[in-house]
């Protein structure tokens, strides 16, 4: 069965762990290699465990670590032809470009990269599937498209971005040319987008949920809680939060 762990989820760096019984994948990686190995030993994986790297697009949250992170893994990053030409990768131990909305697999692992309204070169989220489970990771994203909801759909464990509070976020320090971009369709899911998506899919809706992406300045956990809670309670999903500092531990469905 597929696990899903974080190391940090935030503006300030994210990178995320997904792993079946044979293979270990990280996806994206704004730390440093030093705090990638501090912080990968408290989910008790070593960094040449890891046998690819996923990039989701280039904003440094997401890429700044990428080559290093490669090198010291000795592992290949997989990425979009616009995150490439972005030239941010180009150290890295091998890198091999994937298409948008492409499939394809790594060891036991079934990937698919689905397009998202984001303000990067080629944006992609991840699902990942094997055997019968099936895994989401879907931040980064300014609005929810019926191409996002569709593949997404019958996630078994999603990570959701829950980036702000739109109203904190208009009355915040934000200067007014950050807060268009924010709030922008290509932007960052606010707490309602959020929760627009998982209404779209309460018919079949995931086992658990991380909230993720928390800005630290234009959203509270109270917030977010308040809206999950409420929406999980009677479908009984379990609700889980990732921090900037700590990410979250190992999960599955």
């Amino acid at each position: 069965m597929l696990r899903l762990a974080s190391v940090g989820s935030g503006s300030k760096g994210n990178a995320t762990l997904i792993a079946s019984s044979t293979t270990t994948l990280l996806v994206d990686c704004g730390f440093t290699v030093k705090e990638l190995i501090a912080r990968l030993e408290k989910l008790a994986v070593a960094v040449d465990q890891i046998d690819a790297i996923l990039v989701t697009h280039e904003h440094g949250d997401h890429i700044a670590g990428i080559a290093a992170a490669s090198r010291a893994a000795r592992a290949p990053v997989f990425a979009t032809h616009g995150t490439v030409q972005s030239g941010r990768l180009e150290s890295s131990f091998s890198v091999t470009e994937i298409t948008s909305d492409s499939v394809f697999e790594i060891g036991d692992i079934e990937i698919n990269a689905i397009t998202v309204p984001h303000d990067a070169r080629e944006p992609v989220q991840f699902r990942f599937q094997s055997d019968s489970c099936s895994i989401g990771v879907l931040t980064d994203l300014g609005s929810i498209t019926p191409h996002v909801s569709r593949g997404f759909s019958d996630c078994e464990l999603l990570l959701l971005e829950f980036n702000h509070d739109l109203n904190q976020l208009r009355q915040g320090p934000y200067p007014a040319s950050l807060k268009r971009r924010v709030a922008g369709d290509y932007g960052h899911l606010n707490n309602q987008q959020a929760m627009t998506l998982l209404e779209q899919l309460s018919e079949r809706p995931p086992k658990v949920v991380v909230a993720g992406h928390i800005s630290e300045q234009n959203n509270s956990l109270e917030q977010v809680a308040t809206l999950l809670e409420g929406w999980a309670e009677p479908l009984g999903s379990q609700i889980v939060y990732a921090s900037q500092t700590d990410g979250f531990d190992w999960l599955a469905p």
